[in-house]
């Protein structure tokens, strides 16, 4: 079993910065992550992906202002947003899954992934 707790939610302005933080259990287990968001109004999207060891990949949306990094010490991975947008708007969510497979597919689904985060609520005004 693998247990994702994120924090870093609230609230920036247009233009801004925020960091997402997942800390994982089993963190070495983890093959494949993945960072899923739902804006309001819309069902909940993936939005980026890293392998363990492999690619990173963002969809077109976040591309070029968000980032995936880890701290392997600390068993965390991270969701840096930068040049925020309102319609960035939304909850955020962490997922990992034991299998490679998972990051197969770019944006990721949902069902490939057994474990998430509780979410956690970004808001950007203008």
């Amino acid at each position: 079993q693998v247990e994702l707790v994120e924090s870093g939610g609230g609230s920036a302005q247009a233009g801004g910065s925020q960091r997402l933080a997942c800390s994982a259990s089993a963190y070495d287990r983890i093959r494949c992550m993945a960072w899923f968001r739902q804006t309001p109004g819309k069902e909940r999207e993936g939005i980026a992906t890293n392998e363990k060891h492999g690619a990173t990949r963002y969809v077109d949306s976040v591309k070029g202002r968000f980032t995936i990094s880890k701290d392997n010490a600390k068993n965390i991975f991270y969701l840096e947003m930068n040049f925020l947008k309102p319609e960035d708007t939304g909850m955020y969510y962490c997922a990992a899954d034991l299998q490679y497979g998972a990051c197969r597919f770019s944006p990721p689904n949902e069902g490939d992934f057994r474990f998430w985060g509780q979410g956690t609520q970004v808001t950007v005004s203008s």
